[in-house]
């Protein structure tokens, strides 16, 4: 015999957690639309309550604040790019190859992923304090290519912050002046970052035309 739940058990539980959870990812998906189109430091809570399309007080049932949700949003664009990453080096156990695979995938956000792209020109900087995603991927790659000799540039902090600054102007530059950068011009950084973090020439220009594994579907 079937039982019938009774009124307020697991399933109108199970409702409300789903409903709580689009809610909240709602409101994530506003914050990150606010940031890739430069207004997330301006948006007011009505204004992200707006575009989630979600009533105005809904929004402190998951957030405390606006700084609180944007930095989740970020989080969570960057962690799931990071992970992507993530599956396009897996077996490759060159530390060189690993950030060279990275950064070349990244640097073609503006061909394959433009929201992904718009948003990290958004954030800026920013992504260097993100707990999440590229930034300690990055400087996890980083550290191991100097661990194994691969790389030479002494700190892995000022490293990273190169690196970013390369990638974000890149894809600035391909946002504004898109028919100026082409694919090669990523692979072009790539082997010249590489070369920064004391890549040999040649062996930099090997591993920045190596064929590139697929990042899997955003």
């Amino acid at each position: 015999m079937v039982k019938i739940p009774e009124a307020g058990g697991a399933p109108t539980a199970n409702r409300l957690d789903r409903r709580k959870a689009r809610t909240r990812q709602a409101l994530i998906g506003a914050a990150v639309r606010l940031i890739a189109e430069g207004r997330g430091e301006r948006a007011s809570i009505q204004e992200i309550t707006e575009a989630a399309d979600v009533g105005f007080g809904s929004f402190y049932n998951h957030f405390d604040s606006k700084e609180q949700l944007f930095r989740a949003a970020s989080e969570e664009v960057l962690e799931r790019w990071g992970q992507m990453i993530d599956h396009a080096c897996e077996g490759i156990t060159d530390p060189a190859e690993v950030f060279a695979v990275s950064f070349r995938i990244s640097g073609r956000l503006g061909w394959t992923h433009p929201d992904i792209a718009q948003f990290l020109i958004g954030a800026g900087l920013d992504v260097l304090d993100a707990p999440r995603g590229l930034a300690p991927r990055a400087l996890r790659d980083i550290k191991a290519g100097q661990t194994a000799g691969r790389f030479t540039f002494s700190s892995a902090e000022l490293a990273l912050a190169a690196v970013a600054g390369d990638l974000l102007g890149l894809l600035w530059l391909r946002q504004r002046h898109p028919r100026r950068i082409k694919e090669a011009s990523v692979d072009e950084l790539a082997e010249a970052t590489l070369r920064l973090l004391g890549v040999p020439a040649p062996e930099a220009a090997r591993l920045a035309a190596l064929p590139l594994p697929t990042a899997g579907t955003w």
